[in-house]
């Protein structure tokens, strides 16, 4: 009697599973294409097209020899303030642009500015044993004034 028991006992364990499982509680399906970074694709795709602007933006910029940068890829700041040359603000040693800066510490300079980086005693990043500093607080907002007249979104 003892077997009868245990396969109906199996039986019913069986059918409980395969009810549960036709019920949706088990783990969901995955899309082909999972939106990137928890960012819903819609968004994604105007960040994408807003990145090819930039970059249409920055060769126009290099065009006119008012643009230049240290760190890979395109530099949101200086191509939304109007252009700017990192590689000479670097070597000034009067100061960098806030993406310049925090490209530099990401570890995203370019390869012949990366051979110069170093730190210091006090674990600051430096460029030829000078610290890299960020622009002044009246250049910050000359150009953030700058980038608003160039932004300027009339409706």
């Amino acid at each position: 009697m003892t077997t009868v028991r245990m396969f109906a006992s199996a039986a019913v364990l069986m059918s409980v599973g395969y009810l549960l499982g036709q019920m949706d509680f088990g783990p969901q399906l995955v899309s082909a294409q999972e939106p990137q970074a928890g960012v819903q694709e819609d968004t994604a795709n105007k960040i994408r097209e807003a990145n090819r602007r930039l970059i249409e933006a920055m060769d126009a910029l290099k065009s006119d020899g008012r643009y230049e940068a240290v760190t890979e890829g395109p530099n949101a700041f200086l191509i939304l303030s109007g252009g700017g040359n990192a590689r000479e603000d670097l070597e000034s040693g009067r100061g960098v642009d806030p993406e310049t800066f925090s490209a530099l510490y990401a570890g995203r300079a370019i390869p012949e500015i990366k051979d110069l980086l170093g730190k210091d005693d006090q674990g600051r990043m430096t460029y030829n044993s000078e610290v890299i500093r960020l622009y002044s607080k009246s250049r910050l907002q000359r150009i953030f004034a700058n980038r608003v007249k160039l932004t300027e979104v009339t409706f």
